[in-house]
């Protein structure tokens, strides 16, 4: 078993999620199912998902999960952009926060292709 509290990417993506849900507090009621909620569900999922891969017994499995991680951060990415245009979070932030998910998709990018 791998232990993943021991992975900088562990680190990055809790931290990150941290921050989404504290971004998203002020979001519309009319978002807390809608955009607020994908962006918390996908924040959360990138580090459950390093967990999960680290407790999977084979290469190709932790693999894939770190994989699932890295469309997660992506997909973070986007809805983070989209919260800037529609004024849910504001433009300075919205930046910081794409720029936490581009650093942790690299380095994501950088331990699958080591594992490769």
């Amino acid at each position: 078993m791998r232990d993943h509290t021991k992975l900088k990417v562990f680190e990055l993506a809790g931290r990150l999620a941290i921050r989404i849900y504290r971004s998203t507090a002020n979001f519309p009621p009319t978002e807390r199912y809608g955009l607020q909620s994908q962006l918390r569900r996908a924040a959360v999922s990138v580090p459950a998902s390093i967990v999960e891969g680290c407790a999977r017994s084979t290469q190709a499995e932790y693999s894939r999960f770190l994989e699932i991680s890295y469309g997660f951060t992506r997909e973070l990415q986007y809805e983070i952009g989209l919260s800037a245009s529609l004024g849910y979070i504001d433009e300075k932030s919205a930046e910081h926060l794409a720029n936490e998910c581009t650093t942790l998709a690299k380095a994501l990018d950088a331990l699958l292709g080591a594992l490769r």
